[in-house]
């Protein structure tokens, strides 16, 4: 299986995402490629608003870094990412990126292989905020139209993952290893029903009103308009 992972933080060793991210990917990767990013490092610009990328997403003045990302979710299988709550919400860099891809967004110009990928979302906090920011990155990857979602989120009681117990690593492990077989269960199955609802809600939406012309005849090129499916 294919995968990209895209790492909230910088920190590896340490970080409980992180290793909790490696579990999955020895659970899942079955010797294919994965690619990483961290970020900051790999994505450390803020979208500037300058709605270059609704028109055309190369134009975007951050492309060099949006680019390699796009394309290695693009060839993937499975997207992971990972976030440690900071104040109840993902960390600043990830919505950074997310803000991003806000063109991808099924309003706008949806990439139709998101429709048959699958993506996990992988949340730690010391106590609590994991709901809130799990919905974060699950609202992108509804309305990216990727098929199917999963989330490993649990509270760590630690900021370091050498803190983290015994009993808590065993429980973990069960989990990882309980999602990575519903993971492989659906692979290359067709979205759920919430994707394809918001697909035909915003069908319906972009042909009667036409907000933005070149949505649009991006809608009417893939053939949407005539009745064709994503997947």
């Amino acid at each position: 299986m294919k995968i990209t992972v895209i790492y909230g933080t910088s920190r590896t060793e340490k970080s409980s995402t992180y290793n909790i991210a490696q579990q999955f990917l020895t659970e899942l990767a079955d010797g294919d490629t994965v690619t990483e990013f961290h970020l900051p490092k790999d994505m450390p610009a803020f979208c500037t608003g300058c709605f270059n990328c609704f028109s055309d997403t190369t134009t975007c003045p951050h492309y060099k870094f949006i680019q390699p990302i796009e394309e290695a979710m693009q060839n993937a299988d499975l997207i992971i990412i990972t976030a440690p709550v900071y104040v109840f919400h993902v960390p600043g860099q990830v919505k950074a990126l997310l803000d991003h891809f806000g063109c991808r967004w099924m309003g706008h110009k949806p990439n139709p292989q998101m429709f048959r990928k699958q993506a996990l979302v992988i949340i730690t906090a010391a106590k609590t905020g994991m709901r809130s920011a799990g919905k974060d990155v699950q609202d992108s990857f509804d309305w990216w139209g990727v098929g199917r979602t999963y989330s490993f989120k649990n509270a760590v009681l630690a900021g370091d993952w050498t803190e983290v117990t015994e009993k808590s690593r065993a429980a973990f492990a069960q989990e990882v290893k309980k999602t990575a077989r519903k993971i492989r269960r659906q692979q290359g199955a067709g979205p759920r029903l919430k994707v394809r609802m918001l697909f035909y809600l915003m069908r319906f939406v972009q042909k009667k009103y036409r907000f933005i012309e070149s949505d649009a005849a991006y809608w009417e090129e893939h053939g949407w308009f005539a009745g064709k499916k994503p997947w």
